[in-house]
């Protein structure tokens, strides 16, 4: 499949990816160190049990815990995206 020549992506130099995946290194994130897909899901896990062990030892008297819920989800979203 390819694109006509005046197509813009074809103008800009676009290049579809090669059959063996990007060889190119990640650039670093927030948790600086080189992860995959499935380190930051796990990492990302492994915060939302802290969080809520955390969270109803020391605030779920105050705040019900469906917010570290949320919370948890919103850090576990971003570390997964631009982790």
């Amino acid at each position: 499949m390819s694109m006509p020549s005046g197509h813009p992506a074809r103008r800009a130099g676009w290049q579809p990816p090669s059959a063996g995946g990007s060889k190119e290194p990640r650039p670093p994130g927030w948790l600086r160190m080189e992860t995959n897909l499935f380190d930051r899901i796990f990492i990302g896990g492994v915060l939302f049990v802290a969080i809520h062990l955390l969270w109803m030892r020391f605030v779920e008297a105050y705040v019900p815990l469906g917010l570290a819920t949320v919370l948890s989800l919103a850090l576990m979203a971003a570390i997964i995206r631009w982790g």
